[in-house]
């Protein structure tokens, strides 16, 4: 599986995952306790993560995040230096 393929896939498994978290008329308003629930039970990620992620996206966007990702991609850098 490419990594566009992988992308897509996992944007489809948290949109299903977090549909109830996220108003449809406004993406700025979002239940992030109920995100971070939700990531935690049923994405396997540790409490300490799922705020981690959450804070990038509030703090960065899909943009930037994007762009991230393709130099890590890129670089080969599967996980990075903090392990989260």
């Amino acid at each position: 599986m490419s990594e566009g393929d992988h992308l897509d896939s996992l944007v489809i498994e948290y949109k299903t995952l977090l549909r109830k978290s996220v108003s449809n008329n406004n993406q700025n308003n979002c239940d992030e306790k109920h995100i971070i629930e939700n990531l935690t039970k049923s994405a396997d990620w540790s409490p300490q993560g799922a705020n981690e992620i959450l804070g990038l996206v509030n703090n960065y966007g899909a943009f930037i995040l994007r762009n991230a990702l393709a130099i890590a991609v890129a670089l080969g850098k599967e996980d990075g230096a903090l392990g989260l």
